[in-house]
C-alpha cells in the first residue's frame, strides 16, 4: 500500500486544483498515463505522435511496465517522464496537466474521480465505468470540478463513422426502428491457473483496488481480468461497448431503455472465466430497440457480412426504407429488393485514437465541454447499456428500468448490481 495518506493526497489535490494551468498557444499539454499494459502502451505511442502533447508521467502498479514505458520514451529521444507507483501521487503533482487512464475497468471511475478532484482533465478508456452507480458519480464530479473528461470511444472522432451516423440521422434508410451491435470476436480459452506468489515488482493489492482481495493467479492478470466480474465486464463491456455506443449514437444518443433482457452462457470451455462467451441482449425504448450479440467461439458472420481475421464486428441499422451495415466501411441497401445504393470504404488516414486524443486536448484548451466528441455523460450512458445487459444476464430475468428513481422496478437483487461491494479505502 502506498505511503500517501488520504489527507495528504487531498491537500495536494486542492493545491493542484487552485493552480490549473491556462495553456498558451505554444504550450504542450503534459499528460500522465495511468496503466501501462497493452492499451496503456497504445495511449503512450498515440500521445507521442501528437506535437501538442508531452508524456510527462508514467504510472503503473507493476514496476516492469513502468520500465518498458520509460524505455519507449528514451528510445524515441524524448525527455524522461516522472514515474509513479501510486496514481494519487501523479494526480497531486503540479507538473501534470491531464491524465490518460488505461487501467482495468474496475479502476476507471475512482481514478477519474480522484484526477478530477485534483484539478486534472481526464481521458478515460472505455467502458467509462465498471457499474452504473460509478457512471452517475463520474458525471457529477466532472461537472462539479469543471474538468474535461473524454471517454475512449474513438468512433466518435472517426470520419467514416461520423458520416455514416449523419446519413442515418438524415433519413438515408428512413425512420430508424432498430440497431444491432455485433461482437463476433474470437476468444480462445484462458485455461485454468493455480494460485501462486505475486510476481516481483507488482503491487497486487493496488491492482485489485476497489475489488475484494483475492490471491494472485495468472488468469486474473494481464488482459484476462476482462473475464472476471470483479475487474471486467465481459466482451459486451470490452469490444462490445464500442458497437453499443455506435448503436445509441445512431438512435440520437437516447437515454436509458425501459426494458433490458439478456441471455447466454459460457459455452464449450471449462476454464477460469466467469463472464459469458455467448450473449444476446435486447434493450427496449418503446418505439425502437437495440439488440446486441456476443460470440467468442467459432462462428460464421451475420447475413453474409464481412469477416476480418475471424471476426465480424460492427453494426446493422434497420429503417423504414432500408438498412445499413457499418464496420470498417459501410453499405446502404434500400427497398424490397435490398438494392445496394451506397458504399463507402475506409480511406485510411489518421488513427482514430490519435484523432480522439487531439479532440480531447483541444477541449482542454477551450474549456468547453461541448467540444468533446465523447464527453463522460455520453460514455457513461453507453457503458450503462452494457451493464444493464449484464445485470439481466446475471439475475436471469428481464428487467424494467425506472428512470426517475434511477433503479429497477421492484427488483432489489438487480438493484444490488447497480454498484459493488467496495474494498476500503477504494470506495466510489
Amino acid at each position: 500500500m502506498s505511503s500517501m495518506t488520504r489527507r495528504s493526497f487531498y491537500v495536494g489535490a486542492a493545491a493542484a486544483l487552485s493552480a490549473t494551468r491556462v495553456f498558451g498557444a505554444n504550450d504542450r499539454i503534459r499528460v500522465g498515463i495511468v496503466g501501462l499494459g497493452g492499451r496503456g502502451g497504445d495511449h503512450q505511442s498515440s500521445y507521442m505522435r501528437i506535437p501538442d502533447a508531452q508524456v510527462a508521467g508514467l504510472c503503473d502498479v507493476n514496476q516492469p511496465a513502468r520500465e518498458r514505458a520509460q524505455a519507449r520514451i528514451t528510445k524515441a529521444g524524448g525527455a524522461k517522464a516522472q514515474e509513479f507507483a501510486d496514481m494519487r501521487e501523479m494526480f497531486a503533482n503540479p507538473d501534470i496537466d491531464a491524465v490518460s487512464i488505461a487501467t482495468p475497468n474496475h479502476w476507471h471511475a475512482l481514478a477519474c474521480i480522484w484526477a478530477c478532484e485534483a484539478g486534472k482533465d481526464v481521458y478515460v478508456e472505455k467502458p467509462a465505468s465498471h457499474n452504473i452507480h460509478e457512471g452517475f458519480r463520474m458525471v457529477e464530479v466532472a461537472r462539479k470540478t469543471q474538468r474535461m473528461v473524454q471517454v475512449g470511444m474513438q468512433s466518435r472522432s472517426t470520419p467514416l463513422k461520423i458520416r455514416a451516423i449523419q446519413l442515418i440521422q438524415g433519413g438515408a434508410i428512413g425512420k430508424l426502428y432498430a440497431a444491432k451491435g455485433l461482437c463476433f470476436k474470437r476468444r480462445k480459452s484462458i485455461g485454468k491457473a493455480p494460485l501462486e506468489a505475486v510476481p516481483p515488482g507488482l503491487d497486487w493489492s493496488m491492482f485489485l483496488g476497489p475489488a475484494q482481495m483475492k490471491e494472485y493467479s495468472k488468469t486474473r492478470f494481464a488482459y484476462n481480468w476482462h473475464w472476471f466480474w470483479d475487474t471486467g465486464n465481459g466482451d459486451i463491456g470490452n469490444q462490445g461497448v464500442h458497437e453499443m455506443d455506435i448503436a445509441r449514437w445512431a438512435l440520437g444518443d437516447v437515454g436509458f431503455p425501459k426494458t433490458a433482457v439478456s441471455t447466454g452462457g459460457k459455452f464449450v470451455y471449462d476454464d477460469d472465466q466467469e463472464t459469458p462467451n455467448t450473449q444476446l441482449a435486447s434493450l427496449g425504448f418503446g418505439d425502437r430497440e437495440i439488440n446486441f450479440e456476443v460470440r467468442g467461439l467459432l462462428t460464421g458472420p451475420e447475413a453474409g457480412l464481412p469477416v476480418q481475421k475471424g471476426n465480424t464486428v460492427g453494426n446493422i441499422f434497420f429503417g423504414s426504407d432500408g438498412w445499413m451495415w457499418l464496420g470498417d466501411g459501410f453499405q446502404i441497401y434500400k427497398g424490397e429488393s435490398s438494392e445496394k445504393t451506397l458504399e463507402e470504404k475506409d480511406k485510411g488516414g489518421e488513427d482514430g485514437t490519435v484523432l480522439h486524443m487531439k479532440n480531447f486536448l483541444s477541449a482542454c484548451r477551450s474549456r468547453n465541454v461541448k467540444d468533446l466528441n465523447a464527453d463522460i455523460a455520453i460514455g457513461a450512458t453507453s457503458a450503462a447499456f452494457c451493464h444493464l445487459a449484464n445485470i439481466s444476464y446475471r439475475t436471469g430475468r428481464a428487467l424494467q428500468w425506472d428512470d426517475a428513481a434511477k433503479h429497477f422496478v421492484n427488483d432489489a437483487a438487480a438493484d444490488q448490481l447497480l454498484t459493488r461491494n467496495y474494498r476500503a479505502p477504494y470506495v466510489v
